[in-house]
């Protein structure tokens, strides 16, 4: 019966969806915590959180209660009004963050709009000499066009070309970094951690030597925290433990537990240079995505789940390394966002065999794993995950051993 259900339901989504994903991996029904339910009954332990996005896990009460009692209240005005719920959680942002009393927020929908307003921020900052936006090779911004001319990989610009000019991609190194930041410069931008890249970490005083330079030659530094924010690197922002303050950060994913917002954050200076009429979006901000918001950062704040975040990706990072795989390479990342790196390029293999045992993992490259659960996680789903990952480890090994029988 259930070949029957997905065979129609794979139909009726090819006959009824742009072709822009690949068929679905399966139809998910409902979810609780850390986990997740398909149509046909099927239970798998979720240990991508919508790419790091289900901060709380599937269906937390708080989210639940936040979403139907504003829904049942306010859920849309337009941009020529505020409401308290955008207010509160605007002040939040400047105070999780620490852009302070001079700090400013502005809301979208997506990390992508959270990068467009930082692109035009960037722009802002192009005067005189100033006119070279930076951003480096192998990072993901977003599939805007404003966004996808920020991210450096070629494979996913070609089709769009030409892309909005300005932009320049240098390799993430100390040594591109220092050939390239002069006074021409006027941004930039990068992520803390490379997630769509595989989860790669900057080289070691990168960071730190990106604020030396942007200060000495006034560009600005904008981080995109679309993927490490939220607490899921073990702090509010990954950019704390690195020891520096950013001109502006673009927050989403994890804001609001997989309910659509993102937001720009700007500090100090920066904050003047977004004027009226310069940005804006119809839904940005409105009551219910930033009541959602509010209530998933305060369930964050007082369950401890940024600690839980930096204790549990320990955890797992030592269960990973302790499996003395040979098909593990490295693993890399900070807090709940990790990544496995590979010895042989079967990532995809991987994952596949993880989601038939009923593990949820994503293969962002050939090489390399993704994990980025629900900052709820705790021992049985971390054990869980052990028993699981190592099985689907396994396979790869019988796939080598049927292999070699049949050649």
């Amino acid at each position: 019966m259930s070949e029957t259900i997905d065979s129609t339901l794979d139909e009726r989504f090819a006959d009824a969806m742009m072709g822009t994903f690949a068929p679905p991996l399966a139809f998910l029904d409902h979810g609780e915590g850390a986990y997740v339910w398909d149509v046909d009954g099927k239970r798998y332990l979720d240990f991508l959180g919508g790419i790091a996005v289900n901060s709380l896990g599937h269906a937390h009460p708080v989210f639940v209660e936040a979403v139907s009692e504003q829904a049942a209240k306010l859920a849309h005005v337009s941009n020529y009004f505020a409401s308290r719920p955008q207010l509160a959680l605007a002040e939040t942002l400047k105070r999780i963050s620490g852009a302070g009393d001079e700090g400013r927020v502005i809301f979208g929908n997506s990390g992508a709009e959270a990068m467009e307003a930082a692109f035009k921020l960037a722009r802002l900052n192009c005067t005189g000499r100033r006119t070279r936006i930076l951003t480096l090779k192998g990072s993901f911004h977003g599939r805007t066009m404003g966004s996808l001319s920020l991210t450096g990989q070629p494979a996913l610009q070609k089709a769009f070309a030409p892309l909005v000019p300005g932009v320049e991609h240098i390799d993430p190194s100390l040594e591109a970094l220092e050939a390239a930041v002069d006074e021409t410069v006027a941004a930039v931008i990068f992520e803390p951690i490379q997630g769509e890249a595989g989860v790669v970490d900057l080289p070691e005083g990168f960071v730190a030597r990106a604020r030396e330079l942007t200060t000495t030659h006034a560009a600005l530094l904008i981080i995109d925290e679309i993927q490490t924010g939220v607490g899921r690197t073990g702090t509010w922002f990954a950019f704390e433990q690195f020891g520096v303050t950013p001109d502006a950060i673009a927050v989403a994913k994890g804001l609001a537990g997989g309910f659509p917002i993102g937001a720009l954050v700007t500090f100090g200076e920066a904050s003047a240079l977004l004027q009226r009429g310069h940005h804006g979006s119809t839904f940005g901000g409105n009551p219910l995505a930033t009541t959602v918001g509010g209530a998933v950062l305060g369930e964050i704040e007082s369950a401890g789940l940024i600690g839980n975040a930096g204790r549990r990706g320990e955890q797992i990072r030592a269960l990973v390394a302790g499996l003395g795989s040979p098909h593990i390479s490295a693993v890399r990342g900070r807090g709940l966002l990790i990544g496995i790196g590979l010895t042989e390029p079967r990532a995809k293999e991987l994952s596949s065999a993880a989601l038939e045992l009923g593990l949820i993992i994503n293969a962002p490259n050939d090489h390399s794993i993704r994990i980025a659960p629900p900052l709820i996680v705790g021992d049985t789903e971390v054990d869980e995950f052990g028993r699981l990952f190592a099985a689907a480890l396994a396979s790869l090994d019988s796939s080598n051993d049927s292999a070699g029988a049949h050649s």
